[in-house]
């Protein structure tokens, strides 16, 4: 008995790029400037604390923004693609 079978074409990258989910100096360091900032505006919205506060928070929550890209711009980030990362980690 002879049996048709058809091949299926698969069109692959060459090389699966390289990507860590954000396990980056840069990214560690916004994270945990966003959510200090986070917090500090979360106390001055109670009530008996300065509401200055409030902004207080908000502005560490945006220096850590410009602080990460700020990294990942020296090379401290995850590499865009097709662009060879200007620090390279432990391989870890």
């Amino acid at each position: 008995m002879t049996e048709n079978r058809t091949t299926e074409v698969s069109y692959l990258p060459e090389a699966v790029p390289p990507t860590n989910h954000g396990h980056t100096v840069a990214a560690w360091t916004a994270m945990i400037g966003v959510m200090l900032g986070a917090a500090i505006s979360s106390v001055g919205c109670l009530p008996g604390v300065p509401f200055a506060l409030f902004w207080v928070g908000i502005v560490v929550a945006v220096a850590a923004c410009v602080v990460g890209l700020v990294l990942r711009n020296m090379g401290y980030g995850q590499a865009k693609a097709g662009v060879e990362p200007r620090r390279t980690g432990s391989g870890h």
